[in-house]
């Protein structure tokens, strides 16, 4: 499970957590039933507060996109994700607007945007057709 945190980004930690983890449920890099790091194990790789890595963990099993099994894990939960398409749209309009918000304080036009995404999404795609 690969999590990447952004301390300069000014969302909590514990959200840019919560974050990345529905989206890895969402996009099926998580499936249901598969087990999450231990608390201090996600900690130390992240360089955070255990504590941090815990709240994380109780806003997902509270959302229903995780389960805790005392003294055996905290894993996807087997209903399936509850990220239904809303929340999936939802998580990706908060990327599009940062990119928009990082484009405009470039001085990138919208049309240099598209065709940079267009761009990325053709190499992309050739990339996984080579595989």
């Amino acid at each position: 499970m690969q999590i990447h945190i952004n301390s300069n980004d000014g969302v909590p930690i514990y959200l840019q957590i919560v974050n990345q983890v529905k989206y890895l449920v969402a996009s099926g890099r998580l499936a249901p039933g598969e087990e999450l790091p231990p608390i201090r194990l996600l900690a130390e790789r992240l360089l955070v507060n255990p504590n941090t890595v815990a709240r994380a963990y109780r806003e997902l099993e509270t959302a229903g996109v995780v389960v805790k099994r005392r003294t055996a894990g905290t894993y996807v939960s087997q209903n399936g994700s509850p990220l239904d398409r809303r929340e999936r749209l939802r998580i990706l309009t908060e990327r599009v607007d940062a990119l928009l918000a990082e484009a405009r304080q470039m001085d990138v036009p919208i049309d240099q945007v598209r065709e940079l995404i267009r761009r990325r999404d053709e190499a992309m795609r050739r990339g996984a057709n080579e595989e």
